[in-house]
C-alpha cells in the first residue's frame, strides 16, 4: 500500500461467478428462450438514455424492486422461461422468500503473499483476536486480500469496497474498487481485490489500523471491518 496509491473503480476482472459474466454466458448460447431473449434486448433498448459510458443520466428513476421470487412467479406459466430463471439466478423456488432488500454474508477474509503463502481468517473475527495484527508482512512484499461471501434474498447491484489504513492515527493510504453485481446462489463466492505493495523504509515499519467497507448502489453497507497489520524489517 504505497503511500498515495489509490485503486480507482471498476470492474473487476478477479471476480468468479458474477451476475453479468453468467447473464452474458447464457445469452451467448441456445439456451435462452427466444422470448427471453427478446425481452432482455427490449429492456436493453428502453434503457439506452440511462447511461452514458456508465453514468447515470439525471433524471432517471429505476423501476421498483422486486423480489426474486416475485420475477420468477411473473412467468410462471411459461416453464421454459421460469427454469432459465432459476438456473440464471442459481436457486430454485424453494430458497426464495420474498424479501426484497438484498444480503451479502461474508464469511472470511485472507491475505495472499509471497512471504506467507495463504492466510484465511473467518468472520465475524473472534474476540480472542481483537486487538491483534490480522497478518504480519515484511516490507517492500505484494499481497492481495481475498473475500469470501454469499449472496442471500436478492440481487445485489454494484458491490464496493473501499480500505482505508492508519499509522499512528494518521491517514496514509485509501483504496477503492468495484466487486460487481451478483445474484444469490447456494455456492460462496470468491474475490481478490487488486495487488498492492507494502511499503519499505525504518518510517514504514511498524502496526497499522484499517477500516474495510462494503457498500451497494443503493448505499446498503454489508460489511464494516475494522483491523490491523504489521509490517516487519525485511531480513
Amino acid at each position: 500500500m504505497e503511500s498515495g496509491k489509490k485503486a480507482e473503480a471498476g470492474p473487476s476482472s478477479t471476480t468468479r461467478g458474477g451476475f453479468d459474466e453468467k447473464l452474458e454466458r447464457k445469452r451467448e448460447t441456445s439456451e435462452i428462450p427466444p422470448a427471453v431473449a427478446a425481452a432482455i434486448d427490449d429492456e436493453e433498448e428502453e434503457d439506452g438514455d440511462a447511461v452514458d459510458n456508465g453514468v447515470p443520466v439525471a433524471g432517471f428513476v429505476p423501476g421498483p424492486l422486486l423480489s426474486l421470487k416475485e420475477q420468477i412467479e411473473k412467468d410462471k406459466e411459461d416453464d421454459s422461461l421460469r427454469r432459465w430463471k432459476e438456473k440464471l439466478l442459481g436457486c430454485v423456488e424453494s430458497d426464495l422468500n420474498g424479501q426484497l432488500e438484498p444480503e451479502v454474508k461474508f464469511h472470511s477474509i485472507g491475505i495472499i503473499s509471497d512471504d506467507i503463502g495463504e492466510i484465511n481468517t473467518p468472520l465475524p473475527v473472534d474476540e480472542s483476536q481483537s486487538g491483534h495484527p490480522l497478518f504480519t508482512l515484511r516490507e517492500g512484499s505484494r499481497y492481495q486480500l481475498k473475500l469470501t461471501f454469499s449472496v442471500l434474498h436478492n440481487i445485489v447491484s454494484g458491490l464496493a469496497y473501499s480500505n482505508t489504513v492508519w499509522k499512528g492515527g494518521i491517514p496514509v493510504d485509501q483504496s477503492k474498487g468495484m466487486l460487481g453485481t451478483f445474484a444469490p446462489q447456494r455456492e460462496p463466492y470468491f474475490h481478490t481485490l487488486e495487488e498492492d505493495t507494502t511499503p519499505s523504509g525504518v518510517l514504514a515499519r511498524g502496526t497499522y489500523s484499517a477500516k474495510l467497507k462494503f457498500e451497494d448502489d443503493d448505499r446498503r453497507c454489508h460489511m464494516e471491518l475494522k483491523y490491523s497489520f504489521e509490517i516487519k524489517k525485511r531480513s
